[in-house]
């Protein structure tokens, strides 16, 4: 539990705005210099996603996405604008979305809002989204701050629309990240919450093919 690791709250927000106040605004940068994994991930997660807006009676609709802890917008840009009308953006750092408008180019367009917002005090707008992607983010929500967001994404999803984490596992318990200030839960840990969320898990995988010496990183649908 994050209770356990994190001594002060106030403390770890704010050290982590300060930290990605200091990292380029690169694909390599928002990836802590593996921006080489960064087409492996897009094409994984294309995948992934796809299952879901395939025909069928509780088919996913494509109207809008909401891209959580979005960056300079690699998976705006690279996975949804490309499977959605309009996309939404929400990320702590106000330079990584002013960069977002130049590096998204002309597709950037159909990017209706860019809120500038951490994600413990962000609310997506009601039956709104038909997908909420949150990558490589959660781990800088306490776990009471994660349960309440999901509650949060949960009202936003439109009929049949999901909320998909992707993120790093721990092998065992939290891990505490003093640099960038955050933490990495195990499964049954991010499981826990998902349904303390009041969500159900709709599918789990295992990203394939990254680097040996990063955290595995599985991919949670749910709605």
């Amino acid at each position: 539990m994050t209770s356990e690791v994190v001594e002060n709250e106030f403390e770890f927000y704010s050290k982590a705005e300060k930290y990605w106040k200091d990292v380029p605004p690169t694909v390599d940068g928002m990836l802590g210099g593996y921006g080489h994994i960064s087409s492996i991930d897009i094409n994984s997660s294309r995948k992934f996603l796809q299952r879901f807006l395939r025909d069928g009676p509780n088919r996913t609709g494509t109207t809008r996405a909401l891209d959580c802890g979005a960056g300079i917008g690699r998976i705006t840009k690279r996975l949804l604008l490309p499977l959605f009308k309009t996309v939404d953006m929400v990320d702590v750092t106000e330079d990584f979305l002013t960069k977002a408008k130049s590096y998204l180019g002309e597709e950037g367009r159909r990017v209706r809002n860019y809120f500038c917002c951490g994600l413990q005090d962000f609310s997506p707008e009601p039956n709104s989204y038909d997908v909420i992607w949150i990558q490589w983010v959660i781990g800088h929500l306490t776990d009471n701050h994660l349960s309440d967001f999901l509650k949060r994404c949960r009202a936003g999803l439109r009929p049949n629309g999901i909320v998909v984490i992707k993120d790093n596992m721990a092998q065992e318990g939290v891990i505490m990240d003093d640099v960038d200030s955050s933490v990495c839960r195990d499964l049954d840990v991010v499981r826990r919450i998902i349904r303390r969320a009041g969500l159900h898990l709709l599918a789990e995988e295992r990203q394939e093919n990254f680097p040996d010496e990063i955290y595995h990183v599985y991919t949670f649908a749910m709605r």
